[in-house]
C-alpha cells in the first residue's frame, strides 16, 4: 500500500478537519464496496494457489507421499495435510 500526503490530494479545509481527529499519523481509507475485491483477485494469487492445491491433491491421489509433496512445494506436512483434507 502506498502512502500519500493528504495535503497533496485533499482540499485544505478537509485536511484541517482531519487534523482534529488525527495528527501526523496514518489513516486508512477503505475502498468503496463496489470497488472491493477479495484477496488475490487482482494479481491472480488466488487462482495460482487454487491450481497449486489441486496439483498437490492430484499428486497425493496418485500415490505421492505427503513428505515428498512437502519437500517439493516447500510446505510443512501439516500444510499439505490441510490442503488434502480440506472440504
Amino acid at each position: 500500500m502506498k502512502y500519500i500526503n493528504a495535503a497533496a490530494v485533499l482540499p485544505a479545509s478537509l485536511v484541517e478537519e482531519l487534523q482534529n481527529y488525527i495528527q501526523s499519523g496514518y489513516l486508512y481509507v477503505p475502498a468503496r464496496e463496489d470497488q472491493h475485491r477479495a484477496w488475490g483477485e487482482r494479481n491472480g494469487g488466488r487462482e495460482k494457489l487454487r491450481k497449486r492445491n489441486k496439483d498437490i491433491l492430484d499428486a497425493w491421489q496418485n500415490g505421492v507421499s505427503m513428505e515428498t509433496l512437502a519437500d517439493q512445494y516447500c510446505l510443512s506436512i501439516h500444510a499439505i495435510r490441510k490442503i488434502i483434507y480440506q472440504k
